[in-house]
Order: C-alpha cells, then structure tokens, then sequence
C-alpha cells in the first residue's frame, strides 16, 4: 500500500510500504477514506533529522473497517468510523476517568504498541488499529458524505479546540479570547460559541483566517503578535479587565505570554498547543502573576476520545460544522504539497484523499 514517510527537514515522501494486517484479537484494519494533515506534524516536518527508511507520519483519520479480530465486538466489517489521534483501550482507570490519551495500553499513531510492534501512520490507505473497541467510534450508515470533512475534524482538531475551551472554563454569556488562528484555534472558537461564549476574541493577522474565525463566532478581532500591544488591545475592548478565558492554541512562549496577559483576575487559561519552546523544561511559567492575580491554568493532551461521542452528535444534529478547517484538498498522492502549504501558511489544514 501507499503511505506517507517524514524522510527528514522538508521531505515527505509517498512510498510503498507492507500492507498491514491482523496482529492481535483486539486489532481491526481499517481502509482509510479520508486522512489530513495537523499542525503539529508540521514541527517534525520542520526539523527532524534525515532518514533514509523514513518514519510514518499522520494520526487523523476516517475510514471502513475491512476486518477485525477475534476479540472485537463492537465493530465488524463495513462500518465507518472515526479513529481520534490516539489508540486506547477505553477499559484501563484512565480511561474510564476521562483521559483516554493516558491509557496505560495506548499510544500513538506511527509509534510502537506495547509489544514492540510498528502501530501504521494514519495517512495512508490502510491502518491497523490496536485496541478497536477502545478506539474507533462507529458513524451511523446512512451519515451524509458531506459531513466528513466535519466527521474527519472530530478525530483531533475540534475535540482539541474544545478541550481548550472546556479547561479554559468558558461559560455562558463570558468573554473569551483565542491565541492563535490555525485549525485548532478556529476549532477553538467554534468550541467557545457552543459552550455559550457571549464575545469571542480571536487574536488573528491572517484576514483569510480572520473571515473563518468569524464564521465560526468571533466577534472580535485583534492583530497584534506581541503579548504586550495584544493585551493592551484586548483590555481596551474589556473595559480595562481582561477576558474570563483564554485559549493558548500554539505551543510557542509568546502565545502562552500572551494568553497569561489577557486573562482576567480570577480568569482561566486553557493550554492545547504542543509545547515547543518550553519543552525542554527552561522556560519559567509566570507563577507570581498568576498567583497574584488567581488565574487558573489547565489543558494539555486533549482526551479527543472521550469528547467524541457528544460532539458527534451535534455534527449529526446539524449543530456543529468545524468542516470549513479543511480549506485544500488533495489526493494521497500530493500529501507533500499539502505540508507544503501549510508550513507555508497557504492552507489552514489539508485532507488527504486516497
């Protein structure tokens, strides 16, 4: 079969890799019909070191199981389903918590299983899928095809943007103000609208991602990328306060300044993006001022498996539609002008058809 591989800086590869199957009772193959690109693959795109085998990539997808094993006995083959950004059994104590990204069973798309076996990046043409009944998340039959692209965001990027929202406390009728207008902060901003927001902020230099973010429900705008202006800014518009919640979507040291600048006395901060520049562990979180001024900080791997049923049913109600993320399509076969265009910033995320 066809499937991506990161063979260093800058080189995506479509190649031929071996067609998976069945390894274990608990494993289901899954043939992928519609796969993406996400913003955080771009920071491996960015940097990691050359290859000459390669490494999978890809960890959002949406597909029809093919077969299952002995063991699986909520699915069976020809169901759609939606597979969230990372595997879990949906039986071990974190799980049944509330953090499915915890599992003590589970892992990531490209990586390992517990017995050492390569688990299949998720853009490519098949997958197999460790763990299936813990994992995948049927979608009723008669689903409309044009809900995919909707369906396809459920499996990280909407569930992301509301766990930023969820940490972040945002509430009915408050004020909220999102860092950073990529997939997951204009998921973000859907999230705040569906939680009640009454004004979202979307802090936004792109006007392209601007006009989404206010299709989405923003109902203000601010331009600025120092986390200084952009706190002066959204003070102006709060009357001098502050806003109740602030989405930190990015994963740079400017973004979490920023949100930390933004947030009210008493405010909460939700942080999603994946740490760059703090994650060594030596950058200094502003502890002092978040004493002082009682802000709450929460986030981080977002439980998408356990967000998913809820939002599934809003996208089959016809309530939640965060399908418009997905501004460039394109086969398989171009995935390296998809991460071309988004680490350019000409497309806001790319689904990969096969």
């Amino acid at each position: 079969m066809r499937a991506t591989l990161l063979h260093g800086a800058g080189d995506i590869r479509v190649s031929t890799v071996p067609d998976p199957s069945l390894r274990d009772p608990r494993d289901a193959l899954v043939r992928v019909t519609h796969a993406c690109i996400c913003g955080s693959d771009l920071w491996p795109y960015r940097s990691a070191p050359e290859s000459a085998e390669g490494r999978r990539i890809g960890h959002e997808f949406l597909g029809v199981v093919e077969a299952v094993g002995g063991e699986v006995t909520r699915l069976a083959p020809g169901d759609r389903v939606i597979a969230p950004f990372m595997y879990s059994d949906g039986t071990c104590t974190h799980c049944r918590a509330g953090w499915p990204t915890s599992c003590i069973a589970g892992g990531f798309w490209g990586g390992d299983d517990t017995f050492g076996r390569l688990v299949d990046g998720g853009q490519g043409e098949y997958v197999r899928v460790p763990l299936a009944d813990g994992t995948l998340v049927p979608v009723p039959e008669e689903t409309d095809p044009k809900l995919d692209p909707a369906l396809l965001s459920l499996s990280d990027v909407m569930g992301t943007g509301h766990h930023a929202a969820v940490s972040a406390r945002v509430r009915q009728g408050g004020t909220v103000a999102v860092v950073g207008d990529g997939a997951v902060g204009l998921c973000g901003v859907l999230a705040a609208r569906r939680l009640g927001a009454a004004r979202i902020i979307a802090l936004s230099r792109h006007d392209d991602r601007w006009r989404l973010a206010e299709h989405f429900g923003a109902t203000d705008r601010v331009d600025e990328r120092d986390p200084v202006e952009a706190a002066a800014q959204v003070r102006d518009m709060t009357a001098g306060v502050g806003v109740d919640s602030a989405l930190e979507c990015v994963g740079t040291r400017q973004a979490f300044d920023t949100a930390v600048e933004i947030a009210r006395p008493g405010g909460a901060i939700g942080y999603v993006g994946v740490p760059q520049d703090l994650v060594e562990r030596r950058a200094e979180i502003p502890l002092r001022l978040m004493f002082e001024r009682n802000l709450t900080l929460s986030g981080g791997l977002a439980p998408a498996r356990a967000y998913l049923p809820d939002l599934l049913a809003d996208v089959l109600a016809g309530s939640l539609d965060p399908g418009p993320v997905f501004d460039l399509v394109l086969p398989l076969a171009e995935a390296a002008d998809g991460y071309r265009a988004m680490a350019e910033r000409t497309a806001v995320k790319v689904l990969l058809t096969p």
